[in-house]
């Protein structure tokens, strides 16, 4: 919707109207906005979306104070323009369909059925604008016995099976379920979303047909399991948990250096010859019960203990430097601070400073996305709240000062 681009991007020329919240819907509309689009984030008058509080840590300000920016809330907003509208009101209601005939893409994540109320679903939409591409995102989906259920990401984690295959083992100290360290499950449903959001505007390009796209957390989940799942279904066995193990390879798993930890991925006979003579452990190479792959894989219970005590004699800097001069596949584990002092990250360019009006510059990790001809755009930092509402209504809906005064003082806007 935008008829002059200021730069070559690959969505320049499409307007997101984003009704979403907190992180999967949020990471979808971040998404688009860094290859180009211009997204406008609805929020709530007063409070905004739930994350701008989920703190600490909070933007600290150019006194070192915190804001009210929560590092979560920053982290899936930035290029996005934020308004905020009352919804729940007929005038509110109104800014919202005047808001969608400008619009190609409408993102919103409410619970089943709760949009329809306020005459703002992809049914009262699409009367007004048949090309419209509406994205619904909800823990379970539109139908079936759990449809008005809320869904959580730690929920769905378990419900999807993840956290059945993630943890250490059940016989092992500490063994038991674990969920991912991130929302891992909010954020594919965010990539996914993203994929089909694109896939629908190419569809809308060809036939000038809009269209409405259910995203679920708990499809996305199952869809994950990829392999794993595969596995089962071929099997009819429900893979269990090896934590940091792998139940088809020895050594493949991590190991405690004296001072952090590293991970140790000989796939072949020959790596696991070169890992233990660089751990001067030359004669765990000719051992019989040690030879072939399926004997280490046998005999892994008197095997892994000799080796995690053999890694702990050098550190990790020492084995990391050995067995990639040798060739065997390992790497260390880095906690955040080692990620982005890490030489590749670095060249990579994946954090990025941009300029904030509270702080004069907020840190950001950066889209992975690496495209040579429409490459990503970072125009905006996470926006304040209702930071372009004024601008948006009168550029787009051209309110003059006297309807956006109104608005205001009935707390519309």
């Amino acid at each position: 919707m935008q008829n002059s681009p200021q730069h070559k991007t690959a969505l320049g020329h499409i307007r997101v109207l984003d009704l979403t919240r907190v992180l999967a819907g949020p990471w979808c509309s971040q998404n688009l906005a860094d290859l180009g689009a211009e997204v406008i984030k609805v929020e709530r008058p007063g409070s905004g979306d739930d994350t701008r509080s989920w703190g600490p840590p909070y933007l600290k300000d150019h006194a070192g104070n915190n804001t009210s920016e929560a590092a979560y809330y920053l982290a899936a907003n930035r290029g996005k323009q934020a308004i905020t509208v009352d919804i729940s009101t007929p005038e509110g209601q109104e800014i919202i369909r005047a808001l969608v005939l400008q619009s190609d893409v409408v993102l919103e994540n409410y619970k089943v059925g709760q949009l329809k109320k306020y005459g703002l679903d992809y049914a009262s939409l699409q009367q007004i604008k048949p090309d419209i591409v509406y994205c619904s995102i909800t823990g379970f989906g539109q139908n079936g016995p759990y449809a008005q259920r809320a869904g959580y990401d730690f929920i769905i984690q378990g419900m999807g099976g993840l956290m059945s295959l993630t943890g250490e083992r059940d016989d092992l100290p500490g063994g038991g379920p674990q969920k991912a360290g991130v929302a891992i499950t909010d954020l594919m449903t965010g990539m996914y979303a993203t994929i089909a959001v694109l896939a629908a505007l190419t569809h809308r390009d060809k036939t000038g047909e809009g269209q409405y796209i259910d995203m679920a957390l708990l499809d996305v989940q199952v869809a994950m399991l990829a392999n794993m799942g595969a596995n089962y279904l071929h099997s009819g066995k429900a893979p269990q948990r090896w934590g940091n193990a792998h139940q088809n390879i020895v050594p493949y798993q991590t190991f405690a250096t004296s001072d952090g930890h590293i991970i140790v991925a000989a796939g072949n006979d020959a790596q696991y010859r070169k890992f233990v003579q660089i751990g001067d452990k030359p004669e765990l190479a000719e051992d019989q019960r040690f030879l072939t792959n399926p004997l280490r894989v046998q005999h892994r219970d008197i095997l892994v203990p000799i080796l995690a005590a053999m890694v702990q004699c050098k550190s990790k800097a020492e084995w990391i430097s050995a067995l990639e001069a040798a060739g065997v596949p390992c790497g260390p584990i880095n906690n955040l601070d080692e990620v982005f002092h890490d030489s590749q990250v670095q060249a990579r360019h994946m954090q990025i400073d941009m300029p904030h009006p509270c702080s004069g510059t907020v840190k950001l990790v950066a889209s992975p996305l690496k495209l040579s001809k429409t490459p990503v755009q970072y125009e905006q930092a996470p926006p304040l709240l209702g930071q372009h509402t004024e601008h948006c209504l009168q550029q787009l809906l051209n309110f003059d000062d006297a309807k956006i005064t109104h608005l205001k003082a009935n707390g519309i806007i």
